[in-house]
């Protein structure tokens, strides 16, 4: 029987000790082990160590040894190697609707990932400065909430806000509960969106996460598939630029065939153009006609122009209009 309480715990500490304190540049002596077990008043001799040192790599730990200047063990590949720790890292400081001091929390479970020493090198790469954060901490407990009603396909209910000047919450509908029936997250220009069909006005829309509030999973049911069918979330969120909503159209666009990329890149290379001429191409696709539609347009430059249908045309026309109304004239 083991002598001390602690030695049953020998493999997991030693476990922990490897992954911890140990990468390929930083290898670790039995001897040293042994010293850091003993920091967790846990007695052990070279021959155990060396086969708990085994059953550890037998179990999957890619445990390794190196001879020379710098003798010891260490742990070589690992589940997220050190590029992958980064980019994740990288997308939690860049996510809009994960709060600061979540982010702060994310970013140390991340580093807890790497050793100690390689956690150093991710925090000599951290820069976060004048990067935009929500407000609202409850997005995490409703983004669990939503899968869980999304999982037992179940109505919601919630409050829904905007802030004032002052940051104080000013609820919609005179903040009377919205009632809805959840069918996905999207995550878009760097907000998360819940997409649901809204069962006071019996269509889809969607929501800001982080403006949603006391969020309830009812008993009701999900409805909105007999409306809805062949409902496609990917499909939503490719037509809903910006997730501004709008009227579904089926535009037609024309653009130069050395700009196909730009259709692909937005609506995914399953698009099929029609040529259009030797140096042109057509594509028929449905949109949501919003302002931010018309402006990816024209940030486009004339690479891509809306040609069809007429009402389509028009209402693009009279957008660049009224944008050119509101500018000042020039001074003289």
């Amino acid at each position: 029987m083991p002598k001390h309480a602690n030695q049953k715990a020998k493999l997991l500490h030693l476990y922990h000790i490897l992954l911890r304190y140990t990468d390929e540049d930083h290898p670790l002596t039995v001897a040293q082990l042994i010293e850091k077990l003993a920091l967790a008043d846990i007695k052990a001799e070279r021959k155990s160590v060396y086969d708990d040192l085994e059953a550890l790599r037998q179990f999957g730990l890619d445990i390794q040894c190196r001879k020379g200047k710098t003798p010891g063990w260490f742990v070589g590949d690992r589940d997220f190697e050190l590029p992958e720790v980064k980019l994740l890292m990288d997308a939690v400081q860049s996510s809009r609707f994960i709060t600061q001091k979540k982010s702060d929390t994310l970013l140390r479970k991340l580093e807890s990932l790497a050793s100690v020493h390689q956690a150093g090198q991710l925090q000599r790469q951290v820069y976060v400065s004048g990067r935009i954060k929500v407000m609202n901490e409850s997005i995490y407990y409703n983004v669990d909430k939503l899968h869980a009603a999304i999982a037992g396909q179940r109505a919601i209910t919630f409050r829904y806000f905007d802030y004032d000047i002052t940051r104080q919450k000013v609820f919609r509908q005179e903040g009377r509960r919205y009632t809805a029936s959840p069918y996905g997250l999207i995550w878009n220009s760097e907000n998360y969106y819940m997409v649901a069909f809204d069962h006071a006005h019996r269509e889809m829309r969607h929501y800001r996460v982080d403006k949603m509030t006391e969020l309830v999973i009812t008993t009701l049911a999900r409805e909105g598939r007999e409306r809805y069918p062949d409902f496609q979330l990917a499909q939503y969120g490719q037509k809903h630029f910006g997730m501004y909503s709008g009227q579904e159209v089926t535009v037609t666009l024309r653009g130069k065939r050395d700009k196909a990329h730009l259709v692909w890149d937005r609506f995914g290379q399953e698009v099929i153009l029609a040529p259009d001429g030797p140096d042109h191409f057509t594509v028929t696709l449905p949109v949501v006609m919003s302002p931010q539609f018309f402006g990816w347009l024209l940030g486009l430059d004339g690479s891509l122009t809306v040609t069809a249908p007429a009402a389509a045309v028009r209402a693009y026309r009279e957008r660049l209009s009224a944008a050119l109304a509101q500018l000042s004239p020039p001074a003289q």
